[in-house]
């Protein structure tokens, strides 16, 4: 496919690399006979690096088919995630490598997760934009405090520290944003 050609969303590959295009710059030169160039801002798959690629209008990239599969987290096997597929109940398992950051945002119950697969193969996983945890180690209350919003941190039962207001406290279920890692509520 040209570079011309690419799509916001696309999967392509470059130099032995898949990457997913976030955002395309388009600059015409004012002089003639200037070359149109695309300015790329992928992501890597899997791992989620940014990488910026610049190329020309009729310059080649080769598209990859990323098929996004429904999928509900079943258990742990050896440090890896095992998920099932919600419609042919087939089981992917992703190394904890492959799920990155987002391993935090894994919890039982919760749907919204996607398993991207290329060639069958699993290659990353796409998790909820919120989920709810359990405040399961925070700071006690401080009575008599300020009218101005403070935050304290809070360890969730998936491992992740995050900032919390003051009145959350210990069992408490409160929903994450997964996007930036942020209390976005109580649940």
């Amino acid at each position: 496919m040209k570079a011309s050609d690419v799509k916001k969303g696309n999967v392509v590959e470059h130099e032995g690399n898949v990457y997913q295009v976030r955002d395309i710059e388009r600059s015409s030169p004012t002089a003639r006979g200037g070359n149109v160039t695309f300015r790329f801002t992928m992501y890597s798959i899997p791992g989620g690096r940014k990488f910026d690629l610049s190329m020309r209008a009729d310059d080649d990239l080769k598209e990859m088919d990323l098929v996004r599969r429904a999928a509900n987290f079943s258990y742990m096997d050896d440090g890896s995630f095992v998920f099932m597929d919600a419609e042919d109940y087939t089981q992917y398992l992703l190394p904890p490598e492959l799920v990155g950051d987002n391993a935090g945002y894994i919890v039982e119950g919760v749907e919204g997760y996607y398993v991207q697969l290329i060639d069958d193969a699993p290659v990353g996983l796409q998790v909820p934009t919120s989920v709810v945890l359990t405040v399961v180690d925070t700071a006690p209350e401080l009575k008599g405090a300020s009218a101005t919003k403070r935050t304290k941190p809070a360890k969730l039962n998936t491992g992740v520290e995050i900032q919390v207001p003051e009145y959350i406290t210990n069992d408490e279920k409160v929903w994450v944003n997964t996007l930036t890692g942020e209390f976005a509520g109580r649940a």
